[in-house]
């Protein structure tokens, strides 16, 4: 299958930033600034996240950052109308990342048309059983252009992995473990394994590792074994106590990327 937009975006590129963070969060109003600020930070990708009211396998600051978004009044539509009115000053990948039931809530028709208006060809829906899309929603996606991101974890056989890489065209995300988002440290002998393994199917979309990714060593280790690395819970706290959303986002990845310049 060929390779999307992002997913040529992102092959294009050695040691892919990506930055998760909370739409409509810290603040009010703040989800275009955000974004923005990231791009000119210098970060490859942006994950948009949808704030769903029980996250399965976020941990306790994107929870609170999701709790706290909804507080600040997130809708999708309104996430919809600020992605539109920056889609022309937007040269990097969006990704929506969020909940099946968010977008069957929304109407799944309704939603990847959405995504298609505002020029978001990649989502994110962990609980998207890879079954019920194959039978009930690849046509729909392929309508609107948009393409479905898939996790894998250490567990995930290698059956499914393969079903995977066969129906994927932007890129794969590899859970570097299966705890709960928020890890912080370096990775383990087996995660390292768990990398390797993956590294080596040679598989056809671009990997991108995220889970327990904080710093500079743990960005860069991940690099050695994937397209990129995804960083969400260490960036949320890095927002939490902002009173220079631009600063805080420059300050917070010149410390990731570091030798970058």
């Amino acid at each position: 299958m060929a390779l999307n937009r992002t997913g040529e975006y992102i092959q294009g590129k050695a040691d892919v930033l990506s930055i998760y963070f909370t739409a409509e969060y810290p603040q009010k109003g703040t989800t275009q600034e955000v974004i923005l600020s990231l791009q000119d930070a210098g970060v490859d990708l942006i994950e948009v996240g949808i704030p769903f009211s029980d996250p399965l396998a976020d941990g306790p600051v994107i929870q609170k950052s999701s709790q706290q978004a909804l507080k600040n009044g997130f809708t999708l539509d309104g996430l919809f109308e600020d992605l539109k009115a920056i889609q022309a000053d937007v040269t990097i990948p969006l990704v929506l990342m969020g909940y099946f039931n968010t977008a069957l809530a929304y109407g799944m028709e309704r939603f990847l048309a959405a995504c298609k208006n505002v020029g978001v060809d990649t989502v994110i829906l962990p609980d998207l059983p890879l079954a019920i899309y194959k039978k009930s929603y690849t046509d729909f996606f392929a309508a609107y252009g948009v393409s479905p991101v898939f996790l894998i974890t250490p567990q995930t056989s290698n059956e499914r992995i393969r079903q995977i890489d066969d129906l994927s065209n932007a890129f794969i995300y590899v859970v570097a473990d299966n705890s709960i988002t928020g890890g912080s440290g370096g990775f383990s002998t087996e995660q390292l394994h768990y990398f390797e393994r993956i590294q080596a199917r040679q598989l056809s979309v671009p990997l991108i590792i995220g889970f327990g990714i904080s710093s500079h060593n743990t960005y860069r280790k991940a690099c050695e074994y994937a397209q990129g690395a995804i960083i969400g819970t260490a960036f949320i706290k890095a927002l939490a106590d902002s009173t220079n959303i631009k600063q805080t986002i420059s300050t917070f990845i010149q410390s990731i990327k570091q030798d970058d310049a």
